[in-house]
């Protein structure tokens, strides 16, 4: 698990959200329409979006797709229950994204711009010291 802790524009983690959860049966327009959320209510697997005003538009498969404006935060729970996010507006549409991630989510992140590649390669390099330290030292004449 890996603890996310970033700042990123909402179009972002909603690019995450679709990438992670329903990227291949999403309508074409509600995809190009940036007000539109996938909400789901099964937990594990949560997705709930909080918002001034909201209004839901069509139930796909388990995915019910809300229209959305002025979005406060968003709950964001894997199926498998490895990764647990919440996005909580900052400004406007900038928020910030905190909780935990599994290894796989960190590709999603990454591609839908939460979290960037140096992030991730900064991520990888304290891991990998974290990991060398704890290894038992060499003996030395």
């Amino acid at each position: 698990m890996v603890s996310i802790d970033a700042t990123c524009a909402l179009e972002s983690f909603r690019n995450f959200i679709v990438l992670s959860t329903c990227n291949s049966f999403i309508p074409e327009s509600y995809l190009e329409d940036y007000e539109v959320f996938p909400e789901r209510e099964t937990s594990p697997g949560l997705i709930y979006v909080e918002a001034a005003d909201k209004v839901t538009l069509k139930k796909i498969r388990d995915m019910t797709f809300v229209n959305a404006k002025e979005v406060l935060g968003i709950i964001y729970s894997s199926k498998s229950g490895n990764t647990n996010l919440k996005w909580r507006q900052v400004r406007r549409t900038t928020g910030k994204v905190v909780g935990e991630a599994s290894t796989n989510t960190l590709v999603n992140l990454t591609e839908a711009g939460v979290l960037t590649q140096e992030w991730v390669q900064n991520y990888l390099r304290k891991k990998a010291a974290e990991e060398k330290q704890a290894e038992p030292g060499e003996l030395t004449n």
